[in-house]
């Protein structure tokens, strides 16, 4: 601003004076001009006193109107000092600004409130000498806010993985990120101001068109998968999100896109795929396996329980007879044990399988312990008294009931005895000891029999683990009890030990099962559990069948025969049949008071004559109890035979007695004619 204001209230000098005498005054005009102005302006003399400022000056420091007129200029800056981040510092600038008289200077200013000022100052030069000089002060907050938030961004867009790039509306690359550089392997300088076309693979080229028209019309396009190609040629996959770019009225001037690489991530994706289609075929086969073998063990079980079957028959059948030669009874007896040892072979597989495959089913209900080891005592006892080994049982009457599945706690116990009597030798000891124990029962089986090495004793429990395997070994068997009988007792919540101080000092298993709790007790029925018939001791005396018809069915003719024999020397009138037509036939022709029945059999099975058998009136027989009398042996076969229509199921091989006794239970006696 050249000019002076004069402070004397003379008249301007003459160059101020307007030569139109109708034009605005010069003076009015400039502090017009100054009032008008956004930026605060404040005008020093050659003595640093304030001739001119505009309102927007005293408005920005807080000075009252007419405050600084012919101020200090000096004195002004210390008082608006306070508001600056760097007070003593604002005071030496100024100072050292006018000392040194620059034609121009320009600073930016901090104030503490957080806003930014831009000071530029410029000497004010009348008639050819110095004579102040002119400072004006501009907020630049928001610039500066702006300039902040945009750094940031840049450096945020930089530091990025992903590519970010902006293109013009026709599709030319304006901006390229360090992101984009690794993803597409071109730099900024090589790939800006050229189509983005230069990144899309042939065959892809058709999507571009589509993309900038969306975008021309607002529209946002999200994770769009896609292809894109490398400086060096290899194709990527890609995830675009794709939006538009507005200026401050909102028209859209530009695309803004963010490329993300995600091959690793597709082929991680087919990778997992693959494991899973691989896990899906290794578990349908591992299912079909299953099957296979259970089907295996069902038809090997089937198929030695046959001839077991009639072996154990007709053995009894023969001792049921007056034999004069002790060799030929002896011999009998021999066959019968070996029998019998070769069926708990067959059971234990199949147990063990059940087992593994998680299959094995438990009746849980109320047990008194002592019964269950009573009864596998008497099983056992034979055995002992062949060997001269002394059987002791000392049990607490009044330990307390437990919880769970008689047959199988009867099972665990037979298999501990028959386990401590193979290896006592003659005339040692077996002790069976129950008692309980805090808030458990506890059942030990004593033996003074060879005892387990101590480096084999933590290895006792597992599956075909035996301390002599060798080819001189002196007793036989699987390995399978002991597995089976832990297995079996953690099933009931309980635990089982062994302990031997080593060879010659025979060898305890203890048995603890958790008490059945008071509450449970009063809530449970009581029920006589079955006797497990494998393990039990076989009946001695056969019921009479007088008057009883029997209708036979085995494909098998020595099992036939069988049959015949043993149900005809109780008395029973047998029927044969050697099919399931041929039985339907004989239900329909003779009405027998019982059927016989065997399941696998050729056309049709047992399951499928039974049905057809209840399919007919009971005028016509449909009514006939039936036993099903079969080498499948399973759990589920069981199951599958009484929803079938069979009263009950036998396996192969049975005591004479015990069929014989199953018999006479279900046989509807006819009245006589």
């Amino acid at each position: 601003m050249n000019t002076r204001h004069n402070r004397s209230g003379d008249a301007p000098s003459s160059e101020l004076v307007p030569a139109d005498a109708t034009a605005p005054d010069p003076l009015a005009l400039a502090r017009a001009l100054l009032n008008a102005t956004s930026d605060a302006v404040v005008v020093t003399d050659a003595d640093r006193r304030i001739t001119a400022y505009n309102r927007r000056y005293a408005e920005i420091w807080g000075f009252p109107p007419g405050l600084l007129d012919s101020a200090d200029h000096r004195a002004a800056v210390r008082a608006i000092a306070a508001k600056f981040d760097e007070p003593d510092k604002l005071i030496a600038g100024v100072d050292a600004i006018d000392a040194s008289a620059p034609a121009q200077s320009y600073d930016v200013l901090y104030l503490t409130d957080g806003r930014s000022f831009e000071r530029f100052s410029e000497a004010l030069v009348i008639d050819g000498r110095p004579a102040g000089r002119v400072w004006s002060f501009r907020d630049v907050t928001d610039r500066g806010l702006a300039d902040e938030a945009r750094s940031r961004l840049a450096a945020i867009v930089e530091s990025s993985d992903d590519a970010i790039i902006s293109k013009t509306l026709e599709g030319v690359i304006v901006t390229w990120n360090t992101g984009a550089q690794r993803t597409f392997g071109y730099t900024a300088d090589e790939i800006v101001g050229k189509s983005v076309l230069t990144l899309i693979p042939p065959d892809r080229q058709h999507e571009e068109p589509i993309i900038l028209s969306r975008i021309r019309s607002g529209q946002r396009i999200d994770h769009y998968e896609t292809s894109r190609v490398r400086k060096d040629g290899v194709l990527i996959d890609v995830s675009l999100t794709v939006s538009p770019v507005k200026d401050s009225s909102g028209r859209i001037i530009g695309v803004s896109k963010i490329a993300r690489d995600i091959s690793e991530v597709k082929r991680a994706a087919v990778e997992r795929e693959r494991l899973l289609a691989d896990e899906r075929a290794a578990r349908a086969e591992a299912e079909r396996v299953s099957v296979v073998k259970d089907e295996f063990l069902a038809t090997l079980s089937h198929e030695l329980r046959t001839p077991l079957n009639a072996i154990l028959g007709w053995v009894q059948i023969l001792r049921s007879h007056p034999i004069t030669d002790p060799d030929v009874n002896e011999a009998l007896i021999v066959i019968e044990r070996s029998t019998r040892v070769q069926t708990q072979l067959i059971d234990d597989l199949l147990d063990m399988s059940r087992i593994i495959s998680g299959k094995l089913r438990l009746d849980v209900q109320r047990v008194d312990l002592a019964d269950v080891i009573r009864a596998a005592v008497a099983s056992v006892r034979h055995a002992a008294e062949a060997r001269n080994i002394r059987l002791q049982i000392i049990l607490d009457t009044v330990a307390g009931p437990v919880r769970g599945d008689p047959n199988r706690l009867q099972q665990c116990f037979w298999n501990l005895l028959t386990n401590a009597i193979k290896f006592t030798p003659k005339g040692g000891r077996v002790q069976v000891a129950l008692e309980r124990v805090n808030s458990h029962i506890e059942a030990c089986v004593v033996d003074s029999g060879q005892g387990i090495e101590r480096e084999f004793l933590p290895h006792v429990f597992e599956r075909f683990r035996q301390a002599d395997a060798s080819t001189t070994r002196r007793h036989g068997g699987l390995g399978l009890g002991l597995s089976i009988v832990k297995n079996l007792v953690e099933f009931h919540g309980g635990t089982v030990s062994a302990r031997s101080d080593g060879p010659g000092t025979g060898a305890t298993f203890c048995i603890e099962l958790p008490l059945m709790a008071a509450d449970s007790d009063k809530a449970a029925p009581d029920r006589q559990h079955p006797r497990a018939t494998s393990f039990a001791s076989a009946p001695t005396e056969h019921p009479s069948l007088d008057g009883v018809t029997v209708l036979a069915v085995d494909d098998e003719p020595d099992a036939r025969e069988l049959l015949r024999r043993i149900l005809e020397e109780c008395g029973a009138r047998v029927v044969l049949a050697a099919s399931a037509d041929d039985g339907l036939a004989a239900v329909r022709r003779e009405r027998p008071d019982m059927i016989v029945s065997d399941i696998g059999m050729p056309g049709k099975d047992g399951y499928s004559f039974i049905r057809n058998v209840r399919q007919l009136s009971a005028d016509e027989g449909g009514r006939t109890p039936a036993a099903a009398f079969t080498a499948f042996a399973r759990a589920e076969d069981r199951m599958r035979a009484l929803h079938a229509g069979f009263q009950t199921h036998l396996a192969k091989p049975a005591d004479a007695a015990e069929l014989t006794a199953v018999v006479a239970s279900l046989a509807t006696r006819r009245e006589p004619t």
